[in-house]
């Protein structure tokens, strides 16, 4: 594109809101109005997030697939997180801005967190990260939220750990199992994480924990409708992914995948039928400097310009 046109015409309009802060998410929760998060990989779709009123913009690590085209989110990197979280920070400025850790960037030890953490915030723009895990990294939590960086926990079917998991498989389906991950989000809340993803859980139990809480708010993702919020892929939201299994939880509000292939189709078709570009998409030239240039340049000879093959060469 050799000009950037009127925002307002690509992404629509919105009356001006205010900055959605950690109070102003608990002030929802207290409310129980429903909290809404889409995930968001570069500044188009920060954008829409900013002028359709999301609540909070989430960089998932599921980028490693929808965007990258990696097996899976443990492929993905700090640099790489790092270059698309600045690019929805670009665009996504009222809804609070979370960013995935990938893996391995937090497991080590306390410090490496903080070091990560700082770089997504410093460098990317970032207001808060998230963490999937259980009772092994409340104590980065709270090494992480006591020098000032909020963190969003990640519990129930963890895909950075989908092999050790054996799958994608929902959790917390038996009493024991449903138990484990009550006193994960216990924990993590007394840690200090201002919410929680909850993943692929029985919704029973989604409803339940969300009771159980006293200031973490809750976003499910096949969790239920109980929960504080709901968080969906943007590009399982609009359609635009059809890698792999459809999870159950996945509802498609649009299908911009397929209203895009007609789109290429068409242009395709139009291209070898000579009908694109029309007149009206071309530019002109005053007949007076044509026949000028025809004068200075000659006309095109017979034949020049063809595909034909030379008589040597056939």
């Amino acid at each position: 594109m050799s000009d950037r046109p009127e925002e307002r015409a690509i992404y629509g309009s919105a009356p001006p809101r205010k900055k959605v802060t950690l109070q102003h998410l608990h002030a929802l929760r207290s409310a129980r109005t429903p909290i809404t998060v889409l995930t968001a990989y570069d500044f188009p779709t920060g954008r829409v997030c900013e002028t359709q009123g999301v609540d909070v913009t989430l960089v998932g690590d599921s980028l490693a697939q929808v965007c990258l085209g990696y097996d899976d989110t443990t492929r993905l990197t700090l640099d790489e997180m790092l270059h698309h979280v600045r690019a929805v920070a670009r665009g996504s400025r009222t809804p609070l801005l979370v960013a995935d850790m990938p893996f391995g960037t937090y497991l080590a030890s306390p410090e490496e967190a903080i070091g990560n953490a700082v770089r997504l915030v410093r460098e990317g723009g970032a207001e808060a990260v998230k963490m999937e895990g259980g009772l092994e990294i409340v104590e980065t939590v709270r090494r992480l939220t006591s020098v000032g960086i909020p963190v969003m926990g990640h519990i129930g079917l963890l895909p950075q750990r989908h092999v050790m998991l054996s799958g994608f498989r929902a959790q917390g389906r038996t009493a024991e199992g449903a138990l484990e991950v009550l006193q994960t989000a216990l924990a993590l809340e007394d840690a200090g994480v201002f919410a929680m993803v909850l993943e692929a859980i029985p919704h029973t139990l989604g409803t339940y924990i969300s009771q159980r809480l006293t200031r973490a708010a809750t976003i499910g993702i096949g969790a239920g409708a109980g929960t504080d919020g709901q968080v969906l892929v943007w590009d399982d939201m609009v359609g635009t992914w059809h890698g792999g299994h459809k999870a159950k939880f996945v509802r498609r509000f649009a299908d911009v995948g397929a209203e895009a292939a007609r789109g290429v189709q068409g242009y395709m078709a139009a291209v070898r039928e000579r009908s694109f570009p029309a007149l009206s998409e071309s530019y002109g030239m005053p007949k007076a400097e044509w026949e000028h240039f025809e004068q200075m340049a000659g006309p095109v000879r017979a034949g020049e310009g063809d595909a034909d093959v030379a008589e040597e060469d056939r």
